[in-house]
C-alpha cells in the first residue's frame, strides 16, 4: 500500500474506529484535537496528536488550514475525513489532493455533484432511479407556489449535506417560511451552505439504505443494504442490516439502482445510496447519496465479515478492490444502537458533561464502538452521540434480544443516554415484528414518564440503572438535571447500605440574584423564576436547560401567552430546540438576543 501515514481529521467514536484500522494495516495514525479534546481517547490511542484550535469545530475541525498544517507537520500522506465535519467538504477533499495528499474518500468534483441534492435527484431520474416530487433551490415567495402544486404535506430540505440535518415536515402553507429559515439556518451552520428545497412528503415509509464500495479500476460493488427506519427529527436511532421485510424483487431493485447510480459517478471509496421505501406497494425513491463513511458501517461489517475502512484506506492507496461482487455474502443480522449523551424523557435535550463511570457490555456477538472512556466527557460543542453499541445473531430477533441484553449491561454514570429509551424501542411489539416506520418514534414510541429510569444513579439501560439525569452532580460544577425543560441542580452522594451501595441526588439551595452560582447553589425552576421578577401565581419562566446560543426570540414585552407557547429557538451540541412556557401570562422583560450565549438554567424572559 501507497499511504504510510493518515492523518484522521475527525474526533470521537469514529476517529478510534479509523486509528485501530490504521493499526491492523501497519499504518501510523495520527489525531488531531481541539482544546476540548486534549485529553480525549483518540488522541491517547494514535501514534501522534496534534492541537490544532480552540473548543468550537469552526475554529479546529473545520479549520482546513490547520488540518493540512498537522498532516504536513506529521509527514502524514493521506487524509481520512471519518464522517460528520468535513467528510463532505468538496472543498476540502480539493484542498487535501492540492496539498499533494490522498483524500481516502471519493474525488471533490463526485461529493460536489453528489452533495448538491437537486443535481443528485436529476442524476437519479437520469439512471431511471425513481425520486419524489420535488423542487430545486427557491426561496419563500417561489416554494409558496410551488408548495400549492405539489400539495401537503411536505419536507424541506436542505440542498446540501446529510445526515438528517436542515429537514422540517410542513403541514400548511402557514408553516413554510418558518420551516424554510429553520431549515436553512440548521444546514448553514452544518454545512456552510442554507439553499433548500422541497419534496413531497410520504406518509409512512421505510428508511432503507445500500452500502456500496468502488474502486479506481472501475469496479463498484454493494455490500446489501440496511434498515434505518428508527428515526427522530430525521436522525437515525437504531439501524440494522440487512433490511428486514422486502421482497427478493424489491431488493434486488434496490441493489441495482444503488450499484448505477454510483458507476455513474465513477464513485470510488465507500459510499450510501439512500431510499425511501413503501413495502406493500413495492416502491422506493431516491433520498440521497452520502459520499462518506455512515455512522452504521459497523452493521454490515458483522454480517459479511469485511472491513470497510480498511477497505477504503487500500482502494484510496491505489489498490483494486479484494473482493467481488459474488465474494460478498450475508451471515445472519445485526442491529446498533446510537448511544448519545440525551435526555428522552425531556425532548431528548442534549446533556453534556464528565462521563464518570463507564462499563461496557460483552459476551457473544456483541461489539462497542465509543469515543470516550470513564474520566472522559462528551463536549458541548460537538454531537451528542458518544457511541454506539452493535449486537450480531443468526437471524433478526436473535440480534435483537442480543442487543436487548447489552443495552441492559451498559452503564454510563455521569450524564444520561439514550440506551434506556432504545432498550424499551427494542423490546416493543412493532419493533419485533418489523411493522414500524419512520415515524414510529413520534407516533408509538413517545417516551412514558412511568417508565423512567430514577435520578440520580448511573444511566445504564437495565435494573432501573436511571437515565433520566442530565449532567449529574459527579460531573463538573454546575451539572444539573433535565426536568421538564429547565435545569436543576444536583450532587451525588454515594451511601453504603445492607444492599449494596446507593447513590442519592442531592438539591442545591437558592442562588439570591448576584450571588455567584456553585455547584451547591445553583438556581432551581422556582429559584430562577423568582430572580427574573415572575410573580409566584405565574408559576415558572421558561429557562434555558443547558449552555445554548439564542437562534431566534420569538416574543415581545407585552405579548400574551399560552401555556405551550414557543419563547425561543436555542442551539446547542448542533441541534435546533423550541422552548415553550409552561404557564400562561404576559411577558415583562425579554432578556436574550438572538445571537447571543446563554447560560443553563438562565431565565429567557419574565412573566407579569
Amino acid at each position: 500500500m501507497s499511504i504510510q501515514t493518515v492523518l484522521v481529521a475527525n474526533r470521537g467514536e469514529i476517529a478510534v474506529r479509523i486509528i485501530r484500522s490504521c493499526r491492523e494495516l501497519g499504518l501510523r495514525a495520527v489525531a488531531v484535537y481541539s482544546d476540548a479534546d486534549a485529553d480525549a481517547l483518540h488522541v491517547r490511542l494514535a501514534d501522534e496528536a496534534h492541537r490544532i484550535g480552540p473548543a468550537p469545530a469552526r475554529a479546529s475541525y473545520l479549520d482546513v488550514d490547520a488540518l493540512l498544517g498537522a498532516a504536513k507537520a506529521a509527514g502524514a500522506d493521506a487524509v481520512h475525513p471519518g464522517y460528520g465535519l468535513l467528510s463532505e467538504d468538496a472543498g476540502f477533499a480539493e484542498a487535501v489532493t492540492g496539498a499533494g495528499l490522498t483524500f481516502v474518500g471519493p474525488s471533490a468534483e463526485v461529493i460536489a455533484r453528489m452533495g448538491d441534492k437537486v443535481a443528485a435527484r436529476a442524476l437519479a431520474e437520469e439512471c431511471g432511479v425513481p425520486v419524489p416530487p420535488g423542487t430545486g433551490d427557491l426561496s419563500v415567495e417561489e416554494a409558496t407556489q410551488a408548495a400549492a402544486e405539489l400539495g401537503f404535506p411536505l419536507v424541506v430540505k436542505a440542498s446540501f449535506g446529510g445526515g438528517g440535518r436542515g429537514m422540517r415536515v410542513v403541514h400548511s402553507a402557514d408553516e413554510l417560511a418558518d420551516a424554510m429559515a429553520a431549515a436553512g439556518r440548521e444546514a448553514g451552520a452544518a454545512f456552510g451552505r442554507s439553499e433548500v428545497h422541497l419534496e413531497r412528503y410520504l406518509e409512512r415509509p421505510r428508511h432503507v439504505e445500500v452500502q456500496v464500495i468502488g474502486d479506481a479500476h472501475g469496479a463498484v460493488v454493494h455490500l446489501v443494504d440496511r434498515d434505518c427506519s428508527v428515526q427522530r427529527r430525521h436522525q437515525k436511532l437504531i439501524e440494522e442490516a440487512p433490511a428486514f421485510g422486502l421482497s427478493d424483487t424489491l431488493r434486488a431493485r434496490l441493489l441495482d439502482a444503488a450499484v448505477t447510480l454510483a458507476r455513474k459517478v465513477g464513485y470510488v471509496g465507500a459510499g450510501t445510496v439512500e431510499f425511501l421505501v413503501l413495502p406493500t406497494s413495492e416502491e422506493f425513491f431516491f433520498l440521497e447519496m452520502n459520499t462518506r463513511l455512515q455512522v452504521e458501517h459497523g452493521v454490515t461489517e458483522l454480517v459479511t465479515g469485511l472491513d470497510i475502512v480498511a477497505t477504503q484506506l487500500r482502494v484510496a492507496g491505489g489498490a483494486p478492490l479484494p473482493f467481488t461482487q459474488d465474494d460478498v455474502r450475508v451471515s445472519g443480522h445485526a442491529i446498533q444502537a446510537r448511544i448519545a449523551a440525551e435526555d428522552p424523557w425531556a425532548d431528548f435535550r442534549p446533556a453534556p458533561g464528565a462521563v464518570t463511570g463507564l462499563a461496557l457490555p460483552l459476551g457473544p456477538g456483541v461489539r462497542n464502538d465509543f469515543g470516550v472512556e470513564a474520566g472522559g466527557a462528551v463536549a458541548p460543542e460537538y454531537d451528542s452521540m458518544f457511541g454506539k453499541v452493535l449486537a450480531h445473531g443468526a437471524d433478526r430477533d436473535a440480534a435483537r434480544r442480543r442487543l436487548v441484553a447489552a443495552l441492559g449491561e451498559l452503564r454510563v454514570e455521569g450524564v444520561p443516554t439514550t440506551a434506556p429509551y432504545l432498550r424499551e424501542v427494542l423490546g416493543s411489539a412493532s419493533f419485533a415484528a418489523g411493522t414500524h416506520d419512520t415515524g414510529s418514534v413520534q407516533r408509538e414510541w413517545v417516551p412514558d414518564p412511568a417508565t423512567k429510569p430514577g435520578a440520580g444513579v448511573g444511566s445504564g439501560a437495565g435494573g432501573g440503572a436511571g437515565a433520566g439525569t442530565a449532567g449529574s452532580g459527579s460531573g463538573p460544577a454546575g451539572a444539573g438535571v433535565v426536568s421538564g425543560g429547565a435545569t436543576v441542580p444536583t450532587r451525588r452522594v454515594r451511601l453504603a447500605t445492607d444492599r449494596g451501595p446507593v447513590e442519592v441526588a442531592v438539591y442545591g439551595r437558592t442562588v439570591r440574584p448576584g450571588a455567584a452560582a456553585t455547584a451547591s447553589t445553583r438556581p432551581t425552576r422556582e429559584s430562577a423564576g423568582a430572580a427574573a421578577g415572575s410573580s409566584s401565581a405565574a408559576g415558572t419562566v421558561p429557562v434555558a436547560p443547558m449552555d445554548a446560543t439564542v437562534v431566534q426570540v420569538r416574543v415581545q414585552p407585552g405579548q400574551e401567552l399560552a401555556p405551550g407557547d414557543v419563547v425561543a429557538v436555542l442551539e446547542a451540541m448542533k441541534m435546533e430546540m423550541e422552548i415553550r412556557t409552561e404557564v400562561g401570562g404576559t411577558v415583562g422583560q425579554v432578556l436574550v438576543g438572538a445571537g447571543s450565549p446563554v447560560a443553563a438554567g438562565s431565565p429567557l424572559i419574565t412573566l407579569i
